[in-house]
C-alpha cells in the first residue's frame, strides 16, 4: 500500500475513534442529578454493600461478604436498619472458569469472607430475587416462599463472553444483574477490562441467547475526577438496571448512570452523580468511585456505597468520619428518565 493512502486510512481512523469517544463521553457537563436523602445502613455486621433493589415493597440490600442472606432496610430515625433474610443456596454448578480462576476465586473468598462474590441484586414482578455471583459467574434465584436455585445458564455464554474480551480479569467479572418484570430477560454487566453487557432469554426451564449473548464489549480507560486523583483507569459497570424498557448502568469511576438500548447496549443518555458524591464531607481517600449498587424507579435512583465497612467494626471512612455503609436517593431527572438528550 502507498504511504499516501496509509496516512489517510490512518488519519480516518483516528477521526473514527475521535467521534467515538465523543459520542460516548461528550465534553459537555452532564445534568447533575439531585441528592435529596442520605442514610447510613446499621446492621449489616459483614458490610460491603454491594446490591440494591425494591422488592415486595421493601429496599433490599446485599453484602459481597454473606453467602447466605439478604438485608431487608427499614428508615429508623434517619438510618436504615438491616434485617437478615437467610437462604441456603445450593451447590454452584460449573461454572466454566479456567482451574487457575477457579483457584484464584477460592483463595480470595477464604482471604476475604463470601465465596460467592455476590456482586448485584434485582427483583422482578413475582418477587423472585436474582443475585449475580461474580465468582461463580452464575446467578441465583431466589422465591419469595424462601427456596433458592441456580439459574439454568447457556455454556455459551462465558465462551461468547470471553472471545468478546470480556471476563479475564480477575475481580472483574459479573458486576450486575437486572430483571424485566415478567422475568423472561436477563441482563448481566462484566465488571472491567473489557466491560460489557450481556443478553439472555428464559426458554422453559433454561436460558438462551437470541443470536449472540453479548451486546457490547468495551476496552479503554477514563480518567478518574481531579478530586480523587485524576488517574487514568479502566472503564468500568458497577451494577445494572432495569427500568420502563431501559437498561441502566452505573458507572463507578466515572460517577454517572447512563440510560441504554437494551436491544444492543447503546448509549442515550447519561447524568452525572459526581457534584453531591465528590464533596469534602462525602468524598473517600480512595482514587476511584465507591458507588456499587443501583435501582431505578419513576421517582428517583437508589445508589449503594461499597467502603469496606461494616457494622462492628468499621470501615474506611469518608471526609466527615461516617464508616457505616450509605445509600443515597436521588431525584429523577426533569421529564424523568425517559427524557431526550
Amino acid at each position: 500500500m502507498k504511504a499516501g493512502a496509509s496516512l489517510g486510512l490512518l488519519l480516518g481512523w483516528l477521526l473514527l475513534v475521535a467521534t467515538v469517544s465523543s459520542a460516548e463521553h461528550p465534553s459537555s457537563p452532564l445534568t447533575e442529578l439531585t441528592l435529596v436523602a442520605e442514610q447510613a445502613v446499621d446492621g449489616m455486621p459483614s458490610g460491603n454493600l454491594s446490591g440494591l433493589a425494591w422488592c415486595g415493597g421493601a429496599l433490599w440490600a446485599l453484602s459481597d461478604r454473606d453467602d447466605d442472606r439478604l438485608y431487608r432496610l427499614s428508615s429508623v430515625q434517619g438510618v436504615w436498619q438491616a434485617r437478615a433474610e437467610v437462604f441456603v443456596a445450593p451447590p454452584v454448578p460449573a461454572s466454566g472458569l479456567s482451574w487457575g480462576q477457579r483457584v484464584r476465586n477460592d483463595v480470595s473468598g477464604l482471604l476475604r469472607g463470601g465465596d460467592l462474590d455476590f456482586e448485584g441484586l434485582s427483583c422482578d414482578a413475582a418477587g423472585n430475587r436474582y443475585l449475580v455471583s461474580e465468582a461463580q459467574v452464575a446467578v441465583l434465584q431466589i422465591t419469595p416462599q424462601g427456596p433458592a436455585s441456580w439459574l439454568n445458564l447457556p455454556p455459551s455464554l462465558l465462551r461468547q463472553a470471553r472471545a468478546s474480551g470480556m471476563l479475564w480479569q480477575f475481580n472483574g467479572l459479573f458486576e450486575g444483574v437486572a430483571i424485566d418484570p415478567a422475568g423472561q430477560r436477563l441482563w448481566l454487566a462484566a465488571e472491567r477490562q473489557n466491560r460489557g453487557l450481556l443478553a439472555l432469554y428464559q426458554e422453559s426451564s433454561r436460558w438462551g441467547c437470541q443470536g449472540s449473548c453479548v451486546l457490547l464489549s468495551e476496552a479503554g480507560e477514563l480518567a478518574a475526577p481531579a478530586s480523587i486523583g485524576g488517574e487514568m483507569q479502566p472503564n468500568d459497570f458497577a451494577d445494572l438496571a432495569f427500568f420502563n424498557e431501559k437498561l441502566f448502568t452505573l458507572e463507578r469511576l466515572a460517577h454517572q448512570i447512563c440510560r441504554r438500548n437494551p436491544q444492543d447496549g447503546s448509549v442515550e443518555r447519561c447524568w452525572s452523580f459526581a457534584a453531591e458524591a465528590l464533596t469534602e464531607a462525602r468524598r473517600y481517600d480512595q482514587p476511584y468511585g465507591l458507588a456499587e449498587a443501583l435501582w431505578i424507579d419513576a421517582d428517583g435512583a437508589w445508589l449503594g456505597l461499597d467502603n469496606g465497612a461494616s457494622s462492628s467494626s468499621g470501615g474506611q471512612a469518608r471526609g466527615d468520619g461516617e464508616a457505616r455503609p450509605i445509600v443515597w436517593r436521588f431525584a429523577a431527572p426533569a421529564g424523568g428518565w425517559d427524557a431526550a438528550s
